[in-house]
């Protein structure tokens, strides 16, 4: 578990420890298991990370902050914005965000540049390769002279060789290689 150390509602260190606590408050007696009552009391926040989020990997990453932020419960209506003693609101207040207690790494679904795309390209078509050219090592033994080689064998190693042609290059799936006969 990681956390974060506020103070007056902002980060001042992220990633916190427990041992770094201790050490910035030197003079005082912690017991060994510090619980999270005592943490909060002295500004300490334990940090949760979003669930990663859908995304399509071909054309899309995510990018996790690198500073946590409290959590949104939700906006403020009129009824949150609203004094109790005079009954007026504060119509600034009203659909400003409600935060809660807890702090978060938000996750961002962010676009891949054409370089990044270029670059996953690249290495995914040269892991396909590799994996063509070990399925074609696998069955070499059918080519040697002495051995006769099916029409299927011969139709599965071409198609082997004609991969890189496919209409799904370089990013296929199971259903795209050839089916060894």
């Amino acid at each position: 578990m990681s956390y974060v150390k506020i103070t007056n509602g902002s980060v001042t260190t992220y990633p916190y420890s427990v041992g770094q606590l201790r050490l910035d408050n030197s003079n005082v007696s912690f017991p060994h298991n510090i619980s999270i009552e005592i943490m909060r009391r002295y500004g300490m926040y334990p940090v949760t990370t979003e669930d990663m989020p859908d995304y399509n990997s071909l054309t899309q990453k995510v990018v996790t902050a690198t500073t946590p932020t409290r959590n949104v419960i939700r906006l403020k209506t009129e009824e949150d914005a609203t004094d109790p003693i005079t009954n007026k609101v504060d119509t600034d207040l009203v659909g400003t965000p409600l935060y809660g207690n807890d702090w978060v790494l938000t996750r961002t679904v962010v676009d891949l540049t054409a370089d990044e795309i270029t670059a996953n390209n690249t290495k995914i078509a040269s892991e396909n390769r590799s994996i063509r050219n070990n399925k074609l090592s696998e069955t070499d033994f059918y080519a040697l002279s002495d051995v006769t080689m099916s029409d299927a064998m011969i139709t599965y190693r071409q198609a082997l060789r004609d991969i890189t042609k496919h209409n799904n290059w370089p990013n296929l799936s199971d259903s795209d290689w050839p089916i060894k006969p």
